[in-house]
């Protein structure tokens, strides 16, 4: 729920924001200002800033420049501008798939050469195997046990979209096991940006029971707390995947 910062007054802002600004950058100047306050926490999500009336009176500057410093923060995505009779800014809760979506459309953007990806992830798997089998409970190593059974009991349906769902879960669950969400984050904004390839790939029989059981052996390895036998087969994973990829980019240029 919407909630007004302070009661609609300045005061939780004072001493944090009142630096003075610069000449031909006070815009920029006290946009840095609000975000340092929301950022330590000063101002939650969901709160009110103060109207622009009162941040005009607290940072001694025009109704222009404060409407500059809102643009800025509305463009970092750190406030929302409501209209009506309970219009405002409002400091937004940044959510992770906001983020993984931005983060996946920059790579899809920059055309980000899917070997470089694969090389990332790989590196990646390695030292989430290493932290699963350090910090993942009992329960979620079971869990990924589990699932991998499950994708592997639906491998000859060949329903795409169940397969690549089942696979972004193990996927994401294997990452979060790390313990550290920043893993779970790049992981979930690479399911994102990337899934349409999985699916395409997915269509081979032989390569999607490969990566079937690919999975069951690496998840049983890490339940068994064996590293270096889950990256041989993590290793595995991505050579078969190389070889998979440059047969569908040759296949694509061809045609």
């Amino acid at each position: 729920m919407d909630r007004p910062f302070c009661a609609g007054k300045a005061e939780g802002l004072e001493g944090v924001c009142s630096a003075p600004v610069k000449a031909g950058r006070a815009g920029e100047d006290i946009a840095l200002q609000i975000q340092a306050a929301v950022l330590g926490g000063k101002v939650k999500p969901g709160e009110r800033l103060p109207s622009e009336r009162e941040l005009q009176v607290l940072f001694k500057t025009g109704r222009g420049v404060i409407r500059e410093a809102l643009q800025v923060l509305k463009h970092k995505g750190l406030i929302e501008i409501h209209k009506g009779a309970k219009g405002g800014a409002y400091v937004k809760n940044i959510e992770v798939v906001s983020i993984s979506e931005s983060f996946a459309l920059f790579l899809k953007q920059n055309q980000t050469d899917p070997m470089h990806l694969i090389e990332f992830r790989e590196s990646m798997d390695y030292v989430i195997t290493d932290l699963a089998i350090a910090r993942g409970s009992v329960e979620r190593k079971q869990l990924l046990q589990d699932k991998a059974e499950a994708l592997a009991a639906v491998a000859d349906e060949a329903n795409m979209e169940l397969l690549a769902e089942l696979d972004r879960e193990l996927n994401l669950l294997f990452a979060k096991m790390a313990e550290n969400p920043i893993f779970e984050w790049i992981m979930q904004a690479l399911q994102i940006g990337f899934s349409s390839m999985d699916n395409a790939l997915y269509e081979d029989a032989e390569y999607r029971q490969c990566i079937v059981d690919n999975w069951r052996h690496t998840a049983r390895e890490i339940a068994r707390h064996e590293p270096i036998k889950a990256k041989s087969y993590i290793s595995f994973h991505y050579m078969i995947l190389r070889r998979k990829v440059e047969a569908f980019q040759k296949n694509a240029a061809n045609q």
